[in-house]
């Protein structure tokens, strides 16, 4: 339910005076936040945050609720995360909506400034043995409403999510097939943070102070939440660190397995780094049917979702490692733009606007600078898009054929389809997508 900050601020105070504190104010919405909203206010001297979901329609298919996610992060806190302290829970009679009230942590959770902070080894270590911490909680230790992963029903669901988006995406279809293939047996489940990576973390001059959003907690593989977070997307262009940006693979796991963690399979870590790109690749594509449905009509789903190549490009660069040598050894040409004549093209106009826009940006301020930002991405994307620049071929044919298996990365010529069409895209969608550099080099052997 869309509320106005007045109407959210004496919700608050009804909510502050039943904790015992003084009525809030300084009500700012904190940039970010593509599923919850995040709101930071002062009770006399102290700080806090508000967690709240944009609706309580978008709360009904979710595993659990705010107050099972604020039991969560209690035990974390209990077991020596560095998680935020839960004060207070959102009612009904509150008339605010679904959410929770947390203490403000210090740190920054701007992943850019984190990954440029001093001493990153010590700050990756410090994430491996948080990690250990949350992966230590077991059954007793949180509501029984969180859930247990089923690895292949997870995996049968997440094809259901690829029909329901048109099934046309090639990529996508080896990543799932390469899923079924290649998932391994469950282990003994532990507490998984759920989304555990650079923009949930909060650091301060090289520390970590907090660790942020747990509403996808489950128990699951250990393997997975070390994965996450090591995503290409989220370690936001340091590809020469693949530990969350901040350091190499064998410190992560060497200070994960130091601290408590179980022994890091290394097998099982890559099964899951390609099984959650398949996933936020599904999720990203998600955000439009929420967008259409009316659910959210926040600007940033509709643009995330075509943020979707990204994990496209990511998802290829992992099984083409499974690709003969002779076909990965194959290398393609850099799409390239026609050069515009006659009158202004719709993408033209659309750069006007973005331009435009861009002499206007100090009289935004807060949230509304961040969508600023966001409505500026979206110019630029309709500014770019050009459908006779990629590579044509029957996407949904294809992906039907891989995904069972009658197609595969060892047919001649299939990779250099799929990297020519890729590339094309995210050119179109994300041309500064830091990926995007390294594929272009090792794909056209050209800078």
């Amino acid at each position: 339910m869309s509320i106005a900050p007045d109407e959210l601020l004496d919700g608050l105070g009804r909510v502050m005076a039943c904790a015992g504190l003084t009525a809030p104010s300084d009500l700012v919405r904190l940039t970010g936040g593509a599923t919850m909203e995040s709101w930071r206010f002062e009770c006399g001297d102290d700080a806090f945050v508000l967690r709240r979901a944009p609706s309580l329609e978008f709360m009904k298919d979710r595993p659990f609720g705010h107050d099972v996610e604020a039991a969560v992060i209690r035990a974390a806190g209990a077991a020596g995360v560095a998680a935020p302290e839960v004060v207070v829970e959102l009612e009904p009679d509150d008339g605010i909506g679904s959410g929770f009230v947390m203490r403000a942590l210090p740190g920054t959770p701007n992943p850019k400034d984190i990954l440029n902070m001093d001493e990153p080894d010590r700050l990756l270590s410090e994430c491996a043995a948080n990690l250990a911490r949350i992966h230590s909680l077991g059954r007793d230790d949180v509501p029984q409403a969180v859930p247990v992963m089923d690895y292949r029903a997870v995996i049968a669901d997440l094809k259901r999510q690829f029909e329901e988006a048109g099934g046309d995406r090639p990529i996508i279809a080896l990543g799932l097939k390469w899923m079924e293939d290649n998932c391994p047996e469950a282990n003994e489940p532990v507490l998984n943070h759920g989304d555990f990576r650079m923009g949930n973390l909060l650091a301060q001059d090289g520390w970590l102070t907090g660790v942020l959003d747990w509403e996808l907690a489950h128990f699951g593989d250990y393997h997975e939440d070390l994965a996450f977070g090591c995503m290409a997307v989220w370690r936001f262009a340091r590809y020469d660190r693949p530990a969350l940006g901040l350091g190499d693979l064998e410190t992560y796991f060497d200070a994960y397995e130091a601290n408590g963690g179980r022994k890091v399979d290394r097998k099982r870590f890559r099964y899951w780094l390609i099984h959650r790109t398949v996933w936020w690749a599904l999720g990203c594509l998600k955000m439009a049917a929420i967008w259409r449905s009316g659910e959210d009509r926040m600007l940033e789903r509709v643009v995330i979702s075509r943020r979707t190549s990204e994990q496209e490009l990511d998802l290829l660069m992992l099984l083409e490692e499974d690709a003969p040598e002779q076909e990965r050894s194959r290398l393609v040409q850099s799409p390239s733009a026609a050069p515009q004549v006659g009158e202004a093209t719709d993408g033209e106009l659309a750069i006007a606007i973005h331009e435009w826009l861009g002499t206007v940006k100090d009289r935004f301020e807060g949230h509304d600078r961040f969508q600023y930002a966001v409505a500026r991405n979206a110019l630029g994307m309709i500014s770019r898009y050009d459908a006779t620049a990629i590579p044509a071929f029957e996407n949904a044919p294809l992906a039907r054929q891989a995904m069972s298996g009658e197609a595969t990365l060892a047919d001649t010529g299939l990779l250099t389809q799929l990297r020519e069409a890729i590339l094309a895209t995210i050119m179109q969608d994300v041309p500064k997508y830091p990926a995007l550099a390294i594929a272009r080099k090792k794909w056209t052997g050209k800078e």
